[in-house]
């Protein structure tokens, strides 16, 4: 989820910060058409100033723009989904690995904190649940002590957060739920006991199970897939 505004913004800073959370919470639907002159009056700001901000999200990939007075919301596609997967399988594994032999005294408090509120997602999370789901991941993510890395993570949880909630369509067994809470434990023990290797591999695991796997899968793309070697 999009982080709270700051107190003071121009008014295209709060039409972006505005449009993207109602994009990334599944309030405006992939594919929805939003009318410019609509969504202007609603959010209390002109056009122009709406212009910007959508022209924002656009660079980011969250809505298309016509050569009319029309946005809309971006389709969930198979390539993305395949491609966000395949990104957070090899770089997520890296940011736990590197956290494991990184980690200070005062993220091991913050990651210990953070895992206490995360519980498994059901089919329809409250904001309270993404976002303690969120706070465990970017703790592991900021130990890592790898600013490039840290940036590009949560980028990528952004695009994500659409496709994990696809994925959350998909009706999980309890057995499924209660693994990722398993999951994220052996991941703190991982990161505490300065283990990188056993990090990597469980946060694999985690990844190639996780509810953009699923969606992927939904889309048609096999969430085991391996990109195939050049000959």
């Amino acid at each position: 989820m999009a982080e709270p505004a700051e107190p003071f913004m121009t008014k295209s800073d709060f039409a972006y910060t505005t449009l993207r959370e109602k994009i990334l919470s599944g309030e405006f639907k992939p594919g929805e058409v939003l009318n410019q002159a609509t969504l202007a009056r609603a959010i209390g700001i002109s056009t122009t100033p709406l212009r910007e901000g959508l022209r924002r999200l656009k660079s980011e990939g969250l809505v298309e723009l016509d050569a009319h007075r029309d946005a809309r919301v971006t389709e969930l596609t198979a390539e993305e989904a395949r491609d966000l997967l395949e990104l957070r399988r090899s770089l997520d594994p890296l940011a736990v690995a590197l956290a494991a032999q990184r980690r200070t005294k005062a993220d091991i408090q913050e990651i210990r904190a953070a895992v206490k509120g995360v519980e498994p997602l059901l089919s329809n999370p409250g904001v309270d649940d993404l976002i303690a789901h969120r706070r465990f991941h970017a703790a592991l993510y900021r130990a890592s002590h790898n600013d490039l890395l840290i940036t590009t993570l949560d980028g990528l949880w952004d695009k994500a957060d659409r496709y994990r909630r696809l994925g959350l369509e998909v009706v999980r067994s309890e057995e499924e739920r209660d693994q990722k809470t398993v999951e994220h434990h052996q991941l703190v023990e991982h990161v505490i006991a300065g283990d990188s290797d056993a990090a990597a591999a469980v946060m694999h695991q985690h990844i190639s199970t996780s509810l953009g796997a699923k969606a992927a899968s939904r889309l048609g793309v096999s969430p085991t897939a391996t990109p195939r070697a050049l000959p």
